[in-house]
């Protein structure tokens, strides 16, 4: 395996299944890259005249893959990640865009830190674009300047890791929100409710005498919200990392009412559960926290009947010091760029039969359209030239001693998974690639 950036002008994609959900195609075909955008697509050994080739036969061609919410930890925290780390890992897990997420130190909630993400110098390998802070230093209370965030290139706001409890200021940033088209993420979390808590509230929870969330915590948040958002034209409304039952269900709701009201779900929600957290191992602890089966099984419902928008990894790494702690002090989170596809097909295509195509459709077109990525999630022509490559029944054991990530807090070490990126491209070049 490598990671490299070639620098072929043009590249021709053969012999692959090009799925391409937002365009509604899923056909053999050959795909040509040129200048950083796709030149022609047409049926097998149709087009001519490629710089280079590469052999897709036998796997999967799909739009470039976005996660929506992925920390990155820079500024401020790079001795847990580094955005050059961090897009390493994410190239090696198919995703051709991130999202970041601001509570880094400092914040990220001005349009200069924005600015200072998207530099070169930070030694991205992948599209990176910012989420910036809702609140000044994402206290809840001062919204931040949005249509400076905006202007700087972020393409969402979000006070993730705090939720806007007010109520009154909730419904400002939506209102602004929806002035300017910018989507509002909401971290769902009534933090009244769970202060100290450290896993879901369960007969593990008892057992293990650790205090627990609530689901309420999280439903609650989404239901008020959902009615704010229904309040304004044009509001974006995005519920980050949802976990519960309850919460799908105001989701629902807001769908039905015609609120442009998104979701996105994580791979670890939909695999694993509170029960696993039985011997305190911290790699189990994240925030939301593991569900029980009954919020678990809502979630794959939803992944397959099209409520949820989008699968996104809530990358979260940790330094070992902060993992190597006891239980209730141990730091809430995951790694998980590198895992998200395998436990996608592994869990929702191989045991749950959910399509290819919808998998696919949420790790391109659903993110694409939560943030408003145009000429991302698709692979149309004269779209950009971002390409996920995936062996759909590569069968391969994830090694976390191997991740590029610089942490290596995940629960999924030495688990077998099916499904393996074997290229990413970006802007038409290999990032990398599998020998």
């Amino acid at each position: 395996m490598r990671q490299e950036k070639s620098n072929a002008r043009s590249v021709l994609i053969k012999g692959g299944q090009l799925i391409d959900p937002a365009s509604k195609v899923n056909a053999t075909a050959d795909v040509l890259l040129r200048d950083g955008h796709v030149a022609e697509i047409a049926p097998p050994n149709k087009i001519r005249g490629a710089d280079e080739t590469f052999d897709a036969r036998g796997l999967i061609v799909a739009p470039g893959f976005i996660d929506l919410h992925v920390h990155l930890r820079e500024p401020g925290q790079s001795y847990k990640e580094t955005i050059a780390s961090g897009t390493a890992a994410a190239a090696a897990g198919g995703f051709t865009s991130v999202c970041c997420m601001p509570n880094t130190t400092p914040v990220v909630d001005s349009p200069d830190w924005v600015a200072w993400l998207r530099q070169p110098q930070r030694g991205a390998v992948v599209n990176v674009f910012p989420v910036a802070a809702a609140t000044q230093a994402s206290k809840g209370a001062v919204l931040t300047d949005f249509r400076g965030l905006q202007r700087a290139g972020a393409v969402a706001v979000s006070d993730d890791g705090r939720p806007i409890l007010n109520e009154s200021t909730m419904r400002e940033a939506l209102r602004l929100g929806a002035e300017i088209g910018l989507p509002v993420i909401q971290h769902a979390e009534d933090t009244r409710m769970t202060e100290n808590c450290s896993m879901n509230e369960s007969p593990t929870s008892f057992r293990l005498g650790l205090r627990g969330m609530k689901p309420e915590a999280e439903a609650s948040i989404v239901e008020r919200d959902v009615q704010l958002a229904q309040q304004f034209t044009g509001t974006r409304y995005h519920v980050a990392h949802l976990s519960t039952a309850d919460a799908l269900k105001a989701v629902r709701r807001g769908k039905r009412g015609k609120a442009h009201v998104t979701c996105e779900v994580t791979p670890h929600h939909f695999t694993l559960l509170e029960v696993d957290v039985q011997d305190y191992n911290t790699n189990f602890k994240m925030n939301p926290p593991l569900r029980s089966v009954e919020d678990r099984e809502a979630v794959l419902v939803a992944l397959a009947d099209g409520t949820v928008d989008a699968i996104a990894s809530d990358h979260a790494p940790h330094a070992l010091h902060e993992k190597m702690v006891e239980f209730e002090k141990a730091a809430f989170g995951i790694t998980g760029l590198e895992t998200a596809l395998g436990l996608a097909i592994t869990r929702l295509h191989r045991d749950h039969r959910v399509p290819l195509t919808r998998i696919v459709e949420l790790f391109s077109a659903g993110p694409a359209r939560v943030v408003g990525l145009s000429g991302r999630g698709t692979l149309i022509r004269g779209s950009y030239a971002d390409v996920t490559i995936f062996d759909p029944k590569k069968h391969w054991t994830f090694d976390a001693a191997r991740s590029r990530s610089k942490s290596r807090n995940t629960p999924f070490d030495g688990w077998q998974l099916t499904g393996k990126v074997v290229a990413t491209i970006v802007s038409g070049r290999f990032v990398y690639r599998v020998d």
